[in-house]
């Protein structure tokens, strides 16, 4: 599986590149300058895992980019990293249909992190819909579904564990991907079918 790095910036495709090699060694990550590019380099060089896309390119206009990558790639995650400040569009970005947004000026830590949520290690990336046991979840997964078993809201759960309102919901993208399902209804469902409720 591939990253791709789309951003016209040279210095920051490179600073991009390194930082998602420090969260998985060895991964390939191909460079797009323009995003009219990005569908025939994705023929060429295979299958996404992850986009990280910035805002500011010759050829997008605001949340345009965002748009078109989700178009053509519905399922594949996408983090927006952009010089913009979040205060100014990263709603709009996440509305758009972004899962994460990351502050060029953010530090290193806190973009690997964002990144590493979209890239678990392989051991951690068991088959979705796979006959995973309680103890394949992480620490973070089991709090997520006794929250929903509570019925809490995204925010009643970002203020129970100190985290923000946007990181709940990528730890829930996370945590439908592992189970296979789309929705807290269905996550729920398969906790109390494989008696989970209990973790």
């Amino acid at each position: 599986m591939t990253v791709y790095v789309i951003d016209d910036h040279p210095l920051m495709r490179d600073a991009l590149t390194m930082l998602v090699q420090r969260v998985r060694p060895g991964l390939k990550v191909v460079s797009v300058a323009k995003l009219n590019s990005l569908e025939s380099t994705v023929e060429r060089q295979g299958p996404p895992e992850l986009f990280c896309l910035d805002l500011k390119l010759p050829d997008t206009l605001g949340l345009s980019g965002v748009h078109a990558v989700k178009a053509k790639f519905p399922d594949v995650p996408l983090v927006v990293v952009t010089g913009s400040e979040a205060s100014e569009c990263e709603a709009a970005c996440l509305e758009a249909g972004a899962n994460l947004f990351l502050e060029k000026a953010s530090p290193p830590s806190a973009i690997i992190e964002g990144l590493r949520t979209f890239l678990p290690s392989p051991k951690e990336d068991a088959p979705a819909g796979s006959a995973a046991a309680p103890t394949k979840l992480s620490k973070r997964q089991k709090q997520l579904i006794l929250m929903l078993d509570q019925g809490l809201s995204n925010k009643d759960i970002a203020d129970k564990l100190t985290i923000s309102e946007h990181t709940v919901k990528v730890h829930f993208w996370r945590l439908f991907r592992r189970l296979g399902v789309n929705s807290r209804t269905q996550a729920l469902h398969f906790a109390r079918t494989n008696g989970w409720l209990g973790i």
